[in-house]
């Protein structure tokens, strides 16, 4: 990792500041080569983190732009090796030509993520902060840049590592005991141990159980809109999406297939799904797109049930209704309010029901509140909600381990069997943060990176 790289931070369009991002061993004194402080003084002598005004030189020494720079010295950096950046303006051809100019000076291109990988690497972070990085920079709403924030700042690892070291330590134990019997070693307090792991158990499922809304906090709340054929969903999700996503006509069985859009409802991210409308058709493409809307309102956490509020109940409805209410949670939509009104409310089985006019766009405010009181802002979003998959699969593994130590323990099986299932244990637990890292693992983590992070 000595070798010098280079990346523009910003990409390569036309914005207000471009950075080119430095890293590796000897960068600072290889910058000098391209960037010239006004005051005639070298770059090395700066302190560090304090941005001072220079002249940035293409490979052939012509100045290409008037920026600033700043230093931070190993391991005071973000990826805890030597580290600079040259902050521009905006022009892609300066840019180019200022990083052209850095791969003259002996820098190499930075690959996706290898700013972060060496962080990672040099211990300046572990993989769950790694993680948080990319998550920071996809974060849609601000509970999920809130919660994304905390874990680059440690949440995840600081609720891990104390169960991780507590392990250590029954293995040591386990391990003396079984390596040294003659030795003068406290014998085998199997209660205790039993309460230990049972605790770390339950510290995991608790941390497991933030799953569910950490995963609406960073992905979506997967909203699924049914109805029968012209009731108005597809129209819903134009008006929720603020333009046309999908094509609205008077013809029943338009929509034949799902079709997703993602929105911002109030405070929520919301993963919209149209369907096909669900009635008894004869044509077998539409009868895939009901089967669909039949399979999706299994798979969601929210169904929108959009009814025509201006026509009677068809049978239709009903069956489409019946869908929506096997959902999690359901909201019946009653649609075009601005048409006088043929359904009475009191008569659908629907906590949340929600009179609105897509060609008005009325009553949408009411629909946000009912996804506030369906979604409660009631977990704080301070790195403590888990989002990751990968982390999570992780943490089910280590809690499955942990839990059949347990049995054994209870089982009265011997120490030896014991200790399989609380090292498998741990070789889990320390997936999560990198503490047992698998090469394939943190090559997939860091390929999701743009170049210069």
């Amino acid at each position: 990792m000595s070798d010098k790289i280079a990346a523009i931070a910003t990409g390569r369009a036309r914005t207000g500041i471009g950075i080119l991002r430095l890293s590796g061993d000897g960068c600072i004194e290889a910058a000098e080569q391209v960037f010239r402080l006004n005051s005639g003084r070298p770059l090395t002598s700066l302190p560090d983190r304090k941005l001072a005004l220079g002249t940035l030189f293409d490979a052939q020494g012509r100045a290409i732009d008037h920026c600033m720079a700043f230093i931070s010295r190993a391991p005071h950096s973000y990826t805890g090796e030597d580290t600079a950046e040259i902050q521009c303006h905006g022009s892609p051809a300066a840019l180019t030509a200022g990083l052209e100019a850095l791969f003259a000076a002996g820098f190499r291109q930075a690959r996706p993520g290898e700013f972060t990988r060496r962080a990672f690497l040099n211990g300046q972070m572990d993989l769950t902060q790694a993680e948080a990085v990319i998550d920071l920079i996809d974060a849609e709403t601000a509970d999920a840049a809130a919660n994304a924030a905390g874990q680059v700042a440690g949440a995840i690892r600081k609720r891990i590592d104390p169960i991780y070291d507590s392990w250590v330590d029954l293995c040591a134990h386990f391990h003396a005991v079984l390596d040294y019997p003659d030795e003068d070693i406290d014998p085998f307090a199997l209660s205790g141990y039993e309460a230990s792991l049972t605790a770390s158990s339950r510290q995991l499922t608790a941390l497991l159980a933030s799953c569910h809304r950490g995963r609406m906090v960073q992905s979506g709340i997967r909203a699924v809109i049914l109805g029968s054929p012209n009731a108005g969903k597809s129209s819903l999700l134009n008006r929720l999406s603020g333009f046309d996503r999908v094509i609205v006509t008077d013809i029943p069985g338009t929509t034949r297939d799902t079709v997703e859009q993602t929105v911002t409802l109030g405070r929520h991210l919301v993963r919209l799904v149209d369907t096909a409308g669900i009635r008894d058709t004869q044509d077998v493409i539409e009868k895939i797109g009901v089967d669909r809307s039949m399979e999706a309102a299994k798979d969601c956490d929210v169904a929108l049930y959009v009814l025509d509020n201006s026509k009677p109940m068809t049978e239709e409805d009903r069956r489409a209704m019946g869908a929506a209410l096997e959902a999690p949670e359901a909201i019946a939509i009653l649609n075009k309010q601005d048409l006088p009104g043929a359904i009475e409310p009191s008569d659908l089985p629907f906590s949340y029901i929600i009179p609105v006019s897509c060609k008005d766009s009325t009553g949408f405010d009411l629909l946000e509140q009912a996804f506030d009181m369906l979604f409660p802002d009631d977990a704080p979003c301070d790195g403590s909600l888990l989002t990751n998959a990968r982390q999570a699969g992780a943490i089910l593994r280590a809690k499955k381990s942990v839990d059949s130590a347990v049995q054994s323990l209870r089982a009265g099986m011997t120490p030896d069997a014991v200790l399989v299932d609380l090292e498998s244990a741990m070789d889990a637990l320390g997936e999560v943060t990198g503490r047992t890292m698998r090469e394939d693992i943190t090559n997939r983590i860091f390929e999701r990176f743009c170049v210069g992070k």
